[in-house]
């Protein structure tokens, strides 16, 4: 059956409804919605969590992620009791874009803060029987520039990123230990730092020494806006040449980068995609809010405790993308 797009909704949950039409796109196999403003980005959302559906809500976003070498950002996750996503569920995506996985190393002790220690964990936990995989900072790192930032003038990245023609953000959506959430803007700040660029994330700028990260520190709302500054310096080199996909599944408080975390209370919430990383992670933070499962209130706790939107506020103003947009559903 041919996919159809619902629109749900433009911005937060609680807004009213709008009706607009809709017109049949032959070539894509789907509808696409004409709207009042095309300033608007849009979301799209498939409720089930399948293989097939991550490749729709890809196809629907009408961009393709093509060029001699195509980049796909995930977390390989810290442990085989981390939440990271499961290879058999990316795999036919994967195939389909003919991508590299590519990943950075941490900034503090573990499975993945050396580049034989990642790469092990990242075999341990099947990605290279999927796909080749790059740790970006292994021979270095290079810096892009931060416009506008109020904390970093940089952003400090794998030397290895600048190889890639274009960049797949296929992000696993949940809580975070310091984030409050983790979505696109930390997959593309955070994850694409350097050890020494997380550092320098962690710290607002302060120093990009890895053995500093934890004593210098910083406070709360600059570490969050210093992500979304970093997220800025990506997008602006990348322009065009990027797509961000979320997966909203096991839905714990903790992030992949947690070796032990914390089991789910709420169920999954589907697979979103858009061309917009500020558009995408609202649209996931307000279906949060919108679910009626009695197990949000630890998520949405994690979330505000830690200032997590935060980022979608910084990263909107800096003109990363929009906290507005039309979220529109794939239907089979």
């Amino acid at each position: 059956m041919k996919a159809l797009h619902k629109i749900l909704s433009i911005g937060a949950f609680a807004t009213a409804l709008l009706g607009m039409a809709c017109n049949s796109n032959a070539a894509a196999g789907v509808e696409t919605v004409q709207a009042k403003s095309d300033s608007i980005p849009t979301v799209y959302y498939i409720k089930d969590i399948t293989p097939q559906n991550i490749i729709k809500v890809y196809e629907a976003l009408g961009r393709k992620a093509d060029g001699k070498n195509v980049g796909i950002k995930i977390s390989t996750g810290e442990s085989m009791k981390s939440n990271h996503l499961d290879t058999t569920l990316i795999a036919d995506f994967v195939r389909l874009v003919n991508g590299t996985f590519i990943e950075c190393n941490t900034a503090y002790a573990g499975n993945r803060n050396t580049t034989e220690a990642h790469l092990r964990t990242a075999k341990e936990h099947g990605y290279t029987d999927l796909a080749g995989i790059d740790i970006l900072d292994a021979e270095g790192e290079i810096e892009l520039p931060v416009v506008g930032g109020k904390h970093l003038k940089k952003d400090i990245v794998g030397k290895n990123f600048k190889n890639y023609d274009f960049i797949v953000v296929l992000s696993h959506f949940k809580g975070h230990q310091m984030g409050g959430f983790g979505g696109a803007l930390k997959n593309i700040s955070i994850g694409l730092g350097s050890s020494a660029g997380k550092t320098y994330i962690h710290t607002a700028g302060k120093t990009a020494n890895v053995d500093s990260v934890w004593t210098v520190g910083a406070e709360q709302k600059e570490f969050i806006e210093s992500m979304a500054e970093a997220a800025k310096a990506i997008t602006d080199y990348s322009g065009d040449r990027i797509l961000y996909i979320n997966v909203a599944n096991h839905l714990s408080v903790d992030c992949d980068c947690n070796g032990n975390p914390a089991a789910p209370t709420m169920g999954d919430l589907g697979v979103f995609a858009s061309l917009d990383p500020v558009a995408l992670d609202r649209a996931c933070v307000d279906m949060v809010r919108a679910s009626k499962d009695p197990g949000k209130k630890d998520l949405e706790e994690r979330i505000d405790s830690r200032l997590g939107t935060v980022i979608l506020d910084h990263a909107e103003e800096l003109g990363v993308g929009s906290q507005k947009y039309r979220l529109v559903t794939i239907e089979e």
